[in-house]
């Protein structure tokens, strides 16, 4: 029989180290012994280290992917695992329309990608052997369950006689659907109201394959003694949040202005993301160390994202950014400073829409993984200079792209970002995406006038 522990008092963290040792001392309560802990690249591996010090226990990773729809990549229809485990969201699947030929297309890609994570993060070292002990499956965060679901199962196909999954921060719903495959879920903390893990950390900083490596190497280093403390994670520069008016709503938002910053770059996320996305949180985070502002907010509100038809309402998404955009230039702290725009998915869609309107004068524009095509006409209306980012590996929105570069009349360029997918979650992927996106703005504001005084 399976207990669940949880909190219902959400505190939120400071960083990963600071939930993997609160997360720690639940567990230590449990008595747990011949324990191996087991990380979620790349999030949860920080996490599980501070658990197995504290446990003073093996640590290893629980290496699954997640099953993206293929022209909404941001949902999960599923995941897979080590060992051939495959688990699939039928009301995800029948929704969305998706064949099981299309099904089997991106699991055989996100099978490979899995495959050369394993034996990147292994480095050539063993999996620990799970036959007879509990394993504690540990992640930073859970939203939809789907990949803790396929890391509990894993596990217990290799042959642990006991699963824990342990996290700092879920959703209730989400956790209370992970009974059937844990004996034991610990959460700290079970929000009512849940968007994004992120959101619950101050710092919920983008890591690195090296990073998981090198914690792992820490990990082993001292057979039988404590890990080192983890390293801790480079503050974010000070950030303000804000709320901005809009109509009869008000839309949450995080901005942040480096000394002399001579242009706000304004980020739009797409659909299943928020301002807390990781991705542009890393980006943004880079285009800070460029001397340039940002701006993260919401473009709906929680109630509004339950509408599908509000995700994808690109109109409605576009205005919105007009509408920030001019409280923007209110802003006295932002007085006089230029503006660009930074969108991902259908974001990008709604900043194209935006910067067709003869009202709004941005500086520059950077689409991550795009969808010009949804902007239609008003491709033609835009004036800013674009730069569209893409995945090599995502083929269908390349397409998309490269057709709606040829409809753009101001100055565009298209950049591939060769072995990448959608998300760029591949090594190095994002980092080739900031800084391209740093370049582009960096030599556009050269050339853009400083916004009127």
């Amino acid at each position: 029989m399976m207990r669940w522990i949880a909190d219902d008092q959400a505190l939120g963290f400071v960083d990963r180290g600071d939930a993997g040792r609160r997360l720690a001392e639940r567990i230590v309560q449990l008595g747990v012994t011949d324990a191996v802990v087991l990380g979620l690249p790349r999030g949860g591996v920080p996490v599980a280290f501070e658990v197995a010090r504290a446990l003073r226990a093996p640590l290893d990773v629980v290496v699954v992917r997640k099953l993206g729809v293929p022209f909404q990549p941001e949902l999960a229809m599923g995941a897979i695992g080590e060992g051939g485990v495959r688990v699939i969201e039928p009301r995800v699947v029948v929704e969305t329309g998706v064949s099981a030929s299309e099904v089997a297309a991106v699991e055989a890609s996100e099978r490979a990608e899995l495959e050369r994570r394993v034996r990147r993060y292994r480095d050539g070292r063993l999996r620990v052997d799970l036959h007879g002990r509990t394993a504690i499956v540990v992640d930073d965060g859970i939203a939809t369950g789907s990949t803790a679901r396929a890391a509990c199962q894993v596990v217990r196909a290799q042959g642990a006689s006991r699963v824990i999954l342990a996290v700092p921060v879920g959703p209730r719903d989400s956790i209370a659907r992970l009974r059937d495959v844990a004996d034991v879920v610990v959460c700290l903390e079970t929000p009512a109201w849940f968007f994004a893990i992120g959101q619950f950390y101050e710092n919920f900083s983008q890591l690195s394959d090296e990073d998981v490596v090198e914690l792992l190497a820490q990990a082993t280093t001292a057979p039988g003694a404590a890990p080192a403390p983890a390293p801790a994670a480079a503050a974010d520069p000070p950030s303000e949040d804000v709320v901005v008016p809009v109509g009869q709503i008000q839309l949450e938002g995080t901005l942040t202005l480096p000394k002399n910053a001579a242009c706000v770059v304004v980020f739009a996320h797409g659909s299943s993301s928020s301002r807390h996305s990781p991705r542009n949180r890393f980006v943004a985070s880079e285009l800070q160390e460029a001397g340039l502002g940002t701006l993260l907010f919401d473009l709906l509100t929680p109630a509004e994202e339950l509408s599908r038809a509000n995700v994808f309402d690109i109109e409605l998404l576009g205005r919105r950014l007009v509408e920030v955009t001019a409280w923007l230039r209110a802003q006295p702290a932002a007085h006089g400073m230029a503006i660009a725009y930074f969108g991902a998915s259908t974001g990008a869609a709604a900043t194209l829409w935006a910067a067709a309107e003869q009202a709004v004068d941005v500086a520059a524009i950077v689409s991550r993984g795009g969808r010009p095509d949804l902007v239609g006409s008003r491709l033609a209306k835009v004036r800013a200079p674009t730069l569209l980012i893409v995945g090599g590996h995502d083929r269908i929105v390349l397409e998309l792209n490269r057709e709606a570069r040829a409809r753009l009349v101001c100055e565009s360029q298209l950049a591939v970002v060769a072995g990448a997918t959608h998300l760029f979650e591949e090594p190095g992927a994002l980092e080739e995406v900031a800084q391209l996106a740093r370049d582009w703005f960096v030599a556009h504001l050269a050339r853009a006038p400083r916004a009127a005084a």
